[in-house]
């Protein structure tokens, strides 16, 4: 591990802050941190506060973070705000919100702009939440925007995700219900105490009555006072609360699970990268990853971005597992990779159904955190999961 990751690992808030500013502004080094702070990603609690403007978000998050310093535990607050258009920072500054946090070293809080990206977060958004997670704190609370019902993008990273509503939106609640809505595992009637708190409970029971599988939980608060945030702290807290963000009655909660890459077992790269060429296909990305003694050539099937890949493995040594393969098996069909939005959550499930893991998470070409499952659990062939990128 390298020097800037291993002051973050021993709890350096400003190495974490440095490291935090790298990665929005894509600093190769700061990257270079991350990924060696991937292996140590896992251990919070990942909590996204959404809902409409005026809502009351970071007067509630201000809360949840009293809160969980209470019970000595450590927070991490990543508040997503508009970009400035003259400067093309946060705008908004939830920091200042949150003041008496502020010298606190059990609390980092992070404004970050959206710097142009809809549906509620930053580019970098995910990457930090990585950061906050090796970095050992117990939560990261990511606040987003406030844009109204196409923040849908934190359900894909929080495993649970806290909707806010308040009294007054009156019909407004069904308007809403395609979007941010469909993404609750929690609800907030936040100013609980104003006129019109028991309709807007009526209307969301009237909407999740339509729906089919577990039901989202509903918690009054008023935020400026602290009603009610301890209760919806034991909300998050909850072993369901999760189980139901991942269940397969709630598929929209599992993410996309989609190919990565086939790998290959060649004997050559030099030898079996023409015949992919041929077929009108380049090589992308090449690099030998140290740990798996082999040499990668990675080939993209298109043109997207996420567009599934040919990765063609060589042994960079007698001893590489890729060897043995070719000397077993031949050249051919090495494993199949799957892309998967929590690699951590993935891990914890199959550990759970007993299916045989054939390495702890750890570092692996283009800098990924990847698994490798037995072929005796998937069916018969080799299966890698990998943390999907950003």
């Amino acid at each position: 591990m390298n020097a800037w990751a291993q002051r973050i690992r021993d709890g350096d808030t400003r190495a974490l802050a440095r490291a935090a500013t790298g990665i929005e502004n894509r600093d190769p080094e700061a990257l270079e941190a991350l990924r060696e702070l991937l292996p140590f990603v896992g251990h919070a609690r990942i909590v996204g506060i959404t809902g409409p403007p005026g809502a009351g978000k970071s007067t509630l998050v201000d809360g949840l973070v009293t809160a969980i310093r209470r019970q000595a535990k450590t927070a991490a607050v990543l508040a997503v705000d508009p970009s400035s258009r003259a400067t093309g920072g946060a705008i908004l500054g939830d920091r200042i919100r949150m003041q008496q946090h502020h010298a606190d070293p059990g609390t980092f809080i992070r404004s970050m702009a959206t710097r142009g990206k809809g549906g509620g977060l930053a580019r970098a958004t995910a990457d930090l939440v990585r950061l906050m997670d090796a970095a050992g704190r117990d939560y990261v609370i990511i606040e987003t925007v406030g844009a109204g019902q196409d923040e849908i993008d934190i359900a894909e990273l929080a495993q649970v995700t806290v909707v806010m509503l308040v009294p007054g939106m009156g019909d407004d609640v069904q308007a809403i219900k395609a979007g941010i809505m469909e993404v609750a595992d929690i609800f907030v009637i936040n100013k609980s105490d104003e006129p019109g708190a028991d309709r807007v409970e009526h209307e969301l029971k009237a909407a999740m009555s339509l729906g089919d599988g577990p039901q989202p939980a509903i918690v009054r608060t008023v935020a400026t006072e602290g009603t009610g945030v301890p209760e919806l702290l034991a909300e998050i807290d909850r072993p369901l609360t999760v189980g139901q963000a991942l269940s397969p009655a709630n598929p929209r909660k599992q993410g996309i699970v989609a190919i990565d890459h086939l790998g290959v077992a060649v004997k050559s790269l030099a030898g079996a990268i023409p015949f992919y060429e041929s077929l009108g296909m380049r090589v992308g990305h090449r690099e030998t990853v140290t740990k798996e003694k082999v040499h990668v050539a990675m080939l993209p099937t298109g043109n997207a971005g996420n567009a599934p890949r040919i990765e063609l493995l060589e042994p960079a040594s007698e001893d590489s597992p890729i060897s043995g393969f070719l000397e077993k098996r031949g050249p051919g069909l090495h494993h199949i990779a799957l892309r998967v939005p929590d690699l951590g959550t993935a891990v914890d499930r199959l550990r759970a159904s007993g299916a045989r893991l054939l390495n702890e998470p750890r570092t692996g070409a283009g800098g990924l955190l990847y698994v490798f499952v037995h072929p005796a659990s998937t069916g018969g062939v080799l299966l890698e999961l990998i943390q999907e990128s950003t």
